[in-house]
């Protein structure tokens, strides 16, 4: 699944456009690189994303097409830096 839409399924960016935005703006990083909205998530990636008061560190453990809030919430595990 494409990075833009992992983060709007999971609601860690609640919509698409905001999410592209923040990545090309340079404030995702996949892995510890800097991302682009078309790069591939895949379960145990790491994902950073620095937001205007913080910065915040994801692990992917589960992707879905579409979930609804209670399943979008079990798609990461947020972590601690």
């Amino acid at each position: 699944m494409r990075l833009d839409k992992y983060l709007k399924v999971s609601r860690i960016i609640k919509r698409r456009v905001i999410a592209k935005e923040y990545i090309d703006r340079g404030l995702v990083k996949l892995n510890g690189k800097i991302a682009k909205a078309s790069s591939l998530v895949n379960i145990d990636d790491t994902l950073e994303i620095a937001f205007k008061n913080e910065t915040s560190y994801y692990k992917i453990i589960n992707i879905f097409e579409s979930a609804t809030e209670e399943k979008a919430k079990t798609m990461y595990q947020k972590e601690e830096k």
